[in-house]
């Protein structure tokens, strides 16, 4: 399915770490003189300079956030079932672009690390884990993960954080920052469209997936309604804000719809910007 989706967008959007030496050959008029190769022009008597390609190996981290709130759903797939598919889509592109691949699952703390390998047991290793790890955590700390990813991973990466970014603190705008500005993170935000609004359909009895609390809420009260829209409303707009401060591109993913044509349009996005 990566194959045919994304030939050709995953390896334009997401270039290597910069350019690499490749060989050498005799100096020819034109060519930028800050490239000649003193030891070898002196070898022969005559300028050469250094061949340089475009280095296209790249380590990939996922940022997999397995807290509560990921289990809700309420069209065909849970924000979880998303977030399986999307992680491992992009780990067989990587995997075909030749690249490592690694994996940070979060929820309050870091629930596990799998560091980047390549290799076709490797990415049957990382799929297993998505569809079968179960966190001992339910809360959420954005901070904590991305302070561990760059702790962890010593050189430059590119970094997907795959999260629905609802719970937990809201103060994540500097970790992002510091985390960006030492790696390529992109932020893949999953939301469910009845998030965004209560129906009018009564009293409900709704249950925090993180916390374990319940509350009980009138949804047929138009003020309530309208209280939790500006709520949804200002939670959407300060992650744009914190992702636009901090450089870091971002898609806003919803359940109901279809996620490629969400990434593909990130991933254009990107490789027009290179």
């Amino acid at each position: 399915m990566s194959r045919n989706i994304f030939a050709g967008e995953y390896h334009s959007a997401f270039k290597g770490r910069g350019m690499a030496f490749s060989e050498v050959r005799e100096y020819q008029f034109g060519d930028d003189v800050r490239n000649i190769d003193w030891n070898v022009t002196a070898r022969y008597n005559k300028p050469f300079i250094k061949i340089f390609e475009e280095e296209r190996e790249l380590t990939v981290m996922l940022l997999i956030d397995v807290s509560g709130s990921r289990d809700f759903g309420s069209f065909e797939k849970f924000k979880k079932n998303v977030i399986t598919e999307i992680s491992a889509i992009l780990s067989f592109s990587a995997i075909q672009n030749n690249d490592k691949i690694g994996v940070i699952f979060f929820s309050e703390t870091i629930e596990k690390f799998i560091p980047p390998k390549k290799g076709k047991s490797h990415i049957l290793r990382i799929i297993r884990e998505l569809i079968d790890f179960e966190p001992e955590n339910k809360g959420t700390n954005i901070t904590e993960a991305l302070r561990y990813m760059t702790n962890a991973i010593k050189k430059r990466c590119t970094c997907f954080i795959i999260s629905d970014f609802i719970h937990g603190e809201t103060g994540f705008d500097k970790a992002l920052t510091i985390a960006n500005n030492k790696h390529d993170v992109v932020a893949l935000r999953i939301f469910d469209e009845r998030e965004a609004s209560l129906p009018p359909i009564g009293m409900i009895k709704l249950k925090d997936a993180e916390t374990g609390e319940y509350i009980w809420v009138d949804s047929n009260s138009r003020k309530v309604r309208e209280s939790y829209e500006q709520w949804w409303t200002e939670i959407s707009n300060k992650l744009d804000w914190s992702f636009k401060k901090s450089g870091v591109d971002y898609a806003n993913i919803n359940t109901k719809e279809d996620y490629v044509r969400s990434l593909m349009t990130l991933f254009k996005k990107r490789g027009l910007k290179a």
